[in-house]
């Protein structure tokens, strides 16, 4: 972002945003905390991970698309700080996974700040709910008669005799 900075000399800077609020009723900005670059100094900013595609192990297979890796802090130069990293994860089945390795990034530019082998995003089995079938008491001598509801025994005064 270039920006007119109303203190110093007024000259254009380059900022990014390192934190901003936004009003929750109207939806409008509210406040930003900017910071200044400068465009030869590496800086670390937090890049945010997109999936490519749909898993086959999500689209017939009924498994569920995890993303563990939302983000990933990366360094760079401020030029070239990407938008997003990507993934691809159109070829992943049930208990496959894909780490930060397989990012789709500007390696000669970026450099990213998590180990290789951390899993970004997995297709996990789905989880099966097992429905209890509802118990029937069968009344001996006769097949296919439920019990017939419990006695209920009251409590008071025993009757005199």
């Amino acid at each position: 972002f270039k920006l007119a900075l109303s203190q110093g000399d007024g000259e254009p800077a380059n900022v990014i945003i390192k934190d901003y609020q936004i009003d929750p009723i109207k939806g409008r900005l509210l406040h930003a905390d900017l910071l200044r670059l400068s465009m030869t100094t590496m800086t670390r900013v937090s890049v945010s991970v997109e999936p490519i595609g749909e898993p086959p192990g999500v689209k017939t297979d009924g498994g569920i698309l995890e993303l563990q890796l939302r983000e990933i802090e990366v360094e760079c130069l401020p030029g070239d700080i990407p938008e997003q990293l990507t993934v691809d994860v159109s070829h992943l089945q049930i208990g496959d996974h894909v780490t930060v390795a397989d990012l789709v990034y500007d390696r000669e530019k970026v450099k990213l700040l998590v180990d290789e082998n951390q899993i970004v995003a997995g297709v996990l089995a789905p989880r099966m709910i097992e429905e209890v079938a509802p118990a029937v008491a069968v009344v001996e001598g006769e097949p296919g008669a439920t019990a017939a509801e419990p006695e209920v025994i009251k409590k008071g005064k025993a009757d005199e005799e």
